[in-house]
C-alpha cells in the first residue's frame, strides 16, 4: 500500500480527494485513511455541490496550494461523489516534492493548510 494519497503518472500526478462541499473556508487539511485503507487528502471549498462549482473549487484550490496554473489541474473522476481524483499536469517528482513539503508542514503544525 502507497501512503502517499496521489499517485505518479507520465505527464504529472493524480490525487485522490476527499471533499466537503459548502465548508467555512477553503483548505486542505492533510491526509486521512479510508476504511478500505487507502490514503486521500481531505479538502473543504466553500462552494456548494450545484453545477460542479465545488469541483471548479477544488481545482483552483489545488492549483494554488501548489502553485501550478489552473490549466494544469483538472478533476479526471468523482464528479459526483466526496471522493475525487485530481489530475496536476507537470514535473511528477517536484509536484509530488511539493505535495510531501504540503503535508510535513501540516504534520508539524498541528493546523489546516491553507490557500492564500
Amino acid at each position: 500500500m502507497n501512503g502517499e494519497p496521489w499517485r505518479a503518472t507520465s505527464d504529472g500526478v493524480v490525487l485522490a480527494c476527499r471533499l466537503t462541499p459548502k465548508g467555512r473556508r477553503d483548505a486542505i487539511d492533510g491526509v486521512a485513511t479510508l476504511s478500505d485503507g487507502s490514503r486521500v487528502l481531505v479538502a473543504r471549498v466553500r462552494e456548494p455541490p450545484e453545477d460542479g462549482r465545488a469541483n471548479d473549487a477544488l481545482c483552483a484550490l489545488v492549483s494554488k496550494t501548489l502553485g501550478v496554473p489552473a490549466s494544469r489541474v483538472r478533476l479526471v473522476a468523482g464528479a459526483k461523489g466526496r471522493l475525487k481524483q485530481v489530475a496536476v499536469s507537470g514535473d511528477p517528482d517536484a509536484i509530488g516534492a511539493r505535495l510531501r513539503a504540503l503535508i510535513k508542514d501540516e504534520t508539524s503544525r498541528r493546523a489546516p493548510l491553507r490557500s492564500s
